[in-house]
């Protein structure tokens, strides 16, 4: 399999494409509310068909998976956030929008690591797909978080006193009551609980659809981070190291998890680096969009979509392969 095809996908290239017409000054604009519903699509979409996904399953024997699964949402994010404000080249806003992808993932590296298990004729365990159904809300929430305490401390720094919103209780009800989060928590919920011939009917909205919507919400996106990319040029070599780094990162904390914390084999333990690994370009960039206006859409897209989707694609998921080989070796 030619690793670099990978990258020629619609969704990719229309990304691609808005950032291009910005780069030459084209006067291609999306109408001013177009941007904001395609998010509203997508979280619906993303939520209805994870739920459904969720509900098929068996909770009693995928329950270590799920467990797991919020463990690498939860945990990858703050990771990602002090590794970030470590290098202090990104101020706290843009951290933790960009922290709330690096504990999603990317359905599209996801389905390329698939791709290359099934091409080597290598069997994995089914679970890690509960996983990916699982891991797309527990990073947005710790992304809203962060961002709520960032403000605080903003505010708080600004008046010489501590910011009334940086209380703990009040920073976690305006993380789970946003609306990004309600939305996609609402919609698998509702995916999980509805008849799956109910659900079946709603094929043509959640899946015919979905890839078309998507190719316009990263076109929309692409013109956004061509118009602020100067501000990615500014800082742009950190975030390339970093975009390289957390994959690395999660990827081996997705291959102790896999082989040790859940016995599976090498495919099963590649599917959950790779979970680890990815960086999510389609469910955490609306809901950062909407819940973080604040952060800068260059930084998070150019980093998830043009530097750790290749890296992963290209490098990532050999590697991520060769280390569950080694672990299950070494036992």
């Amino acid at each position: 399999m030619n690793s670099l095809t990978n990258l020629l996908i619609p969704a990719v290239l229309f990304f691609a494409l808005g950032f291009l017409a910005r780069v030459i000054r084209s006067d291609l604009r999306f109408p001013p509310d177009l941007a904001k519903i395609l998010s509203i699509y997508l979280l619906v979409s993303i939520g209805l068909h994870g739920g459904f996904e969720l509900g098929k399953a068996e909770l009693g024997t995928a329950a270590a998976s799920v467990a797991w699964a919020l463990a690498l949402g939860f945990g990858l994010p703050l990771i990602a956030f002090a590794l970030l404000r470590l290098s202090r080249g990104v101020d706290r806003l843009n951290a933790s929008a960009i922290a709330a992808h690096y504990g999603s993932v990317s359905a599209g590296t996801f389905l390329t690591a698939v791709a290359f298990l099934e091409n080597q004729g290598i069997e994995y365990e089914r679970y890690p797909l509960i996983m990916l159904a699982v891991m797309e809300s527990p990073a947005i929430v710790v992304g809203l978080l962060l961002a709520t305490w960032s403000r605080g401390r903003e505010a708080g720094a600004a008046s010489g006193a501590r910011a009334e919103g940086g209380h703990l209780g009040a920073m976690i009800r305006e993380a789970f009551t946003n609306g990004s989060v309600v939305l996609l928590l609402g919609s698998m919920l509702i995916g999980a609980l509805a008849s799956p011939k109910s659900i079946e009917s709603l094929h043509p909205f959640t899946t015919e659809i979905f890839m078309g919507m998507l190719c316009l919400f990263l076109l929309e996106m692409g013109m956004e981070a061509g118009h602020r990319f100067s501000d990615f040029r500014r800082v742009g070599w950190l975030l390339g190291v970093f975009g390289v780094l957390m994959p690395l990162i999660g990827g081996a904390i997705g291959v102790v998890i896999g082989h040790y914390g859940l016995g599976f084999d090498a495919g099963g333990t590649t599917l959950v680096a790779v979970l680890g690994a990815s960086a999510s370009y389609i469910a955490v960039p609306p809901a950062m969009r909407l819940a973080i206006p604040e952060a800068n859409p260059s930084f998070y897209l150019t980093l998830a979509l043009g530097v750790t989707f290749p890296f992963n694609v290209v490098f990532g998921i050999p590697i991520y392969h060769a280390l569950s080989q080694w672990a299950i070796r070494v036992g």
